[in-house]
């Protein structure tokens, strides 16, 4: 058991990783998911939750169920994600509202040697690939101009925000907060998780239960049918969703509505954020963060049996 515990200790802490990522709007937690070598391993996991896995849990074989659907590397995960979520989305929101400029610096180094590193898993070349990557940054960037919408607050709807920001999250690149943020369910998810709103997160847990496992038997064939096309397309992603954690920024004039001031905010050069706003770019402390992202993900890139490891690592 505590051998186990052990083994399995690692996906924990990058499940909390994930969790801190995704309440980042413009960070995705498939993108640390990527980063830190075990994304395959869980659409993997996630793509196994199937009739055959349902067949055996009705039958009662909860050992053979367990061992199916990869469920010590998926409960591990989950708890990472859970502890994350509960214990640092106040500190996370803090750091967003008064250090968004050094959080975002840190994500851009971060993202963009992701995605370096993304494309360069494609085996081959082709133009169909090239196509891919630039769908991908297109994608991205329309989605990150888009306006937000006034939605209801009814049970069906936060089902429904549930599927859509969590097919978002194991996306790399594509923000599930920042979806949230379109929703206009940002805000309203964080508080009713503040606040221990039981209902309203089962409601919310169960629609991202529903996107998860049918999203990932889609990306699965993708990446196993179009591997380097579907590389591509989550680099081109990453590279698109750049704009919306460049650190220096101008939050949207006139906005009471935080989440509509993260919304329409101008990306600036580092001069004009100092011209526009008269507070201090802070070059330099940017620079090394953008460093210290990039730095991480190489550190994590050579560590040795990166994907395949994790694969077999966790696959028993």
């Amino acid at each position: 058991m505590l051998n186990r515990v052990i083994q399995y200790a690692p996906v924990t802490a990058k499940g909390i990783l994930m969790g801190a990522a995704d309440i980042i709007p413009g960070v995705s937690g498939g993108t640390i998911a990527f980063i830190t070598g075990i994304y395959e391993a869980l659409i993997n996991a996630l793509q196994s939750i199937n009739g055959l896995a349902f067949k055996k849990l009705f039958r009662m074989e909860v050992r053979s169920f367990w061992q199916h659907i990869n469920g010590n590397f998926l409960l591990s995960l989950l708890i990472g994600i859970v502890i994350s979520i509960v214990t640092l989305a106040n500190t996370i929101i803090y750091l967003l509202e008064h250090h968004s400029m050094l959080l975002f610096s840190f994500f851009f180094g971060l993202i963009l040697a992701s995605a370096v590193i993304i494309a360069g898993k494609a085996r081959t070349h082709s133009v169909s690939s090239y196509l891919s990557g630039a769908a991908g940054i297109l994608v991205a960037l329309l989605i990150t101009s888009l306006s937000p919408v006034t939605t209801p607050e009814t049970w069906w709807f936060i089902f429904l925000s549930g599927i859509i920001a969590i097919t978002a999250m194991i996306l790399p690149g594509i923000s599930g907060s920042f979806i949230l943020l379109l929703l206009g369910k940002y805000t309203y998810i964080l508080n009713a998780v503040r606040e221990f709103d039981i209902i309203t997160i089962a409601i919310f847990v169960t629609g991202c239960a529903v996107g998860l496992t049918g999203f990932s038997r889609i990306l699965s064939k993708l990446l196993h049918n179009f591997h380097d096309q579907t590389m591509l397309l989550l680099a081109g992603f990453m590279l698109g969703s750049l704009t919306k954690v460049w650190p220096w920024q101008i939050p949207g004039q006139a906005m009471a509505d935080s989440e509509k001031a993260l919304l329409f905010s101008k990306n600036v050069l580092p001069g004009n954020f100092h011209t526009m706003t008269n507070a201090d770019p802070q070059l330099l402390p940017v620079i090394l963060l953008m460093v210290t992202g990039v730095g991480l993900v190489l550190i994590l890139e050579l560590t040795a049996g990166r994907k395949q490891g994790a694969l077999k690592q966790y696959s028993s």
